[in-house]
């Protein structure tokens, strides 16, 4: 409070109101009109020009009134607008005249209150809410306003200022703190824009290369889809240069199957030439133990089966393994030897021919295709050959077939 108002100051609100002399018009005790500015109690107006009056206004307005005042800091300002508002002077009209403007809603809705004690408990209701400086106003200036109520609004308001003060030190000290965390917030901040800022540079410095190469990958592109189109054209050319250009490929595929399957046969028949080598050999020294065996004694000597002289026995299918044998078995009868495997290895057109020299056929049929089994049994049908089908290609079952022939007439050799 100014200096002016020390001593008035240091008088309590609870005291009685003769014990603070008061410099205006005293409050009527009835009538509708409001009080002004410098009517007010002495008390009144370092809380009204204070809290009702921004401090920037109430200097443009002094400014205004009574002249420059750059000099003054903001606290003799207010002291001399205290001073200046306790009596009607161009500077209290100034303000009376602000203050009306600035809280005219405020001041409307006080006007509908028609008593003392509806006054004070509006002022309870607007003390309570945040922004009461145009409550403070209306209430001290209403008619209704007697001295009691006007004191115990200054002394709420005395002590409202205390808590505002209480609450701005609380304030400043978390302001403090606020600082002190906006600061290493600030710091933090700092840190992760810096690295913000080298990713974003590292990102720009990728996504260059990514766009670079992207590029090179478009020209290949184009140039890939030029060399196809290039090479389409000529396809096209030949194509229409040799019609036969299809027939062509597909041969020359069939021909590269039939040289796979050609090379196939050929291992086949290189393996089946080695087992025929190796059964003749076998063959061969067969042959060579039955020749150093001693010769049996003559079938008409020995009382076994008649001879078979000047006959040509043509054996058809049978182990090569035992070719020896038959060969034996039926010379040592008297008759000639005549052999075909019976389409395994021999030219099967071959067999007609050995069929039409032979006198007597014995074919084993478990060992000739089946093409030949039918060409040796409509043969000796037709010609009326003697002729033994065979199963089981053994040296006694051959015995036993030559054995069923014997009693066959003689023909002719060769017929």
């Amino acid at each position: 409070m100014c200096q002016q108002q020390r001593s008035a100051t240091t008088i309590p609100y609870a005291q009685a109101p003769e014990a603070a002399p008061r410099m205006s018009v005293p409050v009527p005790a009835s009538g509708s009109r409001r009080r002004r500015l410098w009517e007010l109690d002495g008390h009144a107006y370092c809380p009204v020009i204070g809290v009702c009056l921004p401090l920037p206004q109430l200097r443009r307005l002094a400014e205004k009134t009574l002249g420059r005042m750059q000099q003054h800091n903001d606290y003799e300002v207010h002291c001399i607008a205290v001073t200046e508002c306790r009596h009607r002077s161009p500077l209290s009209e100034a303000v009376q005249k602000e203050l009306e403007g600035r809280y005219a809603l405020v001041l409307k809705a006080a006007q509908q209150l028609k008593s003392t004690e509806a006054l004070g408990r509006w002022w309870d209701d607007c003390r309570a809410s945040a922004d009461w400086a145009g409550a403070l106003w209306a209430a001290l200036t209403h008619p209704r306003c007697d001295t009691v109520l006007e004191h115990r609004i200054l002394g709420e308001v005395h002590m409202l200022q205390h808590q505002v003060g209480m609450a701005c030190r609380a304030d400043l000290t978390r302001l403090d703190a606020l600082h002190d965390e906006n600061a290493i917030l600030g710091r933090e901040l700092a840190n992760a824009q810096a690295r913000c800022q080298q990713q974003a540079l590292q990102f720009s410095t990728r996504l260059e290369e990514q766009q670079a190469l992207a590029l090179r990958l478009r020209a290949d592109l184009v140039q890939s889809q030029t060399r196809q189109m290039q090479l389409q054209e000529q396809l096209a050319q030949f194509q229409a240069g040799s019609p036969e250009l299809p027939t062509r490929l597909a041969l020359s595929q069939q021909n590269r199957q039939l040289q796979e399957d050609l090379q196939t046969l050929q291992r086949h028949l290189q393996h089946a030439r080695h087992e025929a080598q190796a059964q003749r050999e076998r063959a061969e020294a067969l042959q060579h133990r039955l020749d150093e065996m001693p010769a049996p004694l003559p079938q008409e000597t020995a009382g076994e089966s008649p001879r078979l002289d000047h006959r040509a026995v043509l054996c058809v299918g049978g182990r090569t393994a035992s070719v020896p044998i038959y060969r034996q078995v039926i010379e040592h009868r008297g008759a000639r030897f005549l052999h075909h495997d019976g389409g395994t290895e021999d030219n099967s057109s071959q067999l007609d021919a050995t069929l039409a020299a032979a006198d007597l056929v014995i074919c084993q049929s478990g060992c000739i295709s089946h093409n030949a089994y039918w060409r040796v049994k409509d043969h000796c049908k037709r010609t009326g050959k003697p002729c033994v089908f065979v199963e089981t290609p053994s040296r006694a079952a051959l015995e036993r077939a030559l054995e069923d022939i014997v009693s066959v007439p003689n023909p002719t050799p060769g017929g």
